[in-house]
């Protein structure tokens, strides 16, 4: 796991990337949205780090790579994805409208799922026997309480049994807060580390 949402998979070198919705900063600005200019190429300059940090031979994308139809990111990612030595292949998430022919043409694999060695890498969290699930979707967060009535909400790695859910990626996406329960594991995630939040119980109710 690493801050910036990503999931390396040591043994396959394969980066896996949920949720970086491009585009989507360019279809707000375009009905009056006040987001600024300079927050679309955040995204790609954090996926840069994560390559330059894992150097990967596949990068999996875990679905909503793009959140919308063709816009002028799209010109960005093309010349983005010209510059990746990986395989790179999309698990096709619900935002992911754009042809496949046009991934094709940059070389992209699109499939609707992965299996590979009793796991199962899909964009839509999923329960099927025999595996254990890495998705997304859902853009994950926790909410930590302190002593007093202060609180942060963080975006996490959310684990129960079997199954993995990503963070979102991208840098203008949301979150979606999760409560979590006995048998769940979770790790926020900070611009300089991932920490697995350490779950206690009281007599009258459950703090984090």
């Amino acid at each position: 796991m690493h801050p910036s949402g990503v999931l390396f998979w040591k043994e396959k070198s394969m980066l896996l990337i949920s949720d970086v919705h491009l585009g989507k900063i360019s279809h707000f600005r375009k009905f009056g949205a006040a987001v600024p200019q300079a927050a679309i190429q955040k995204n790609f300059e954090l996926m840069d780090v994560a390559v330059n940090f894992f150097q990967p031979e596949v990068l999996v994308f875990m679905g909503d790579l793009f959140h919308s139809s063709l816009n002028k990111e799209w010109q960005l990612f093309e010349a983005w994805a010209s510059t990746i030595t990986s395989d790179i292949i999309l698990v096709a998430g619900n935002h992911d409208i754009i042809s496949p022919l046009k991934y094709e043409e940059l070389g992209i694999r699109v499939v609707s799922e992965i299996q590979l060695d009793g796991f199962l890498l899909t964009h839509h969290p999923e329960e099927r026997e025999g595996f254990f699930n890495f998705s997304g979707h859902i853009h994950p967060a926790v909410r930590l309480q302190g002593m007093g009535r202060q609180s942060i909400r963080l975006s996490c790695f959310f684990k129960s049994e079997n199954q993995l859910i990503l963070p979102a990626f991208g840098t203008f996406t949301g979150t979606y807060t999760l409560e979590p329960k006995a048998n769940n594991e979770v790790f926020a995630v900070t611009q300089e580390e991932v920490f697995q939040v350490q779950m206690k119980e009281t007599k009258r109710k459950r703090r984090y």
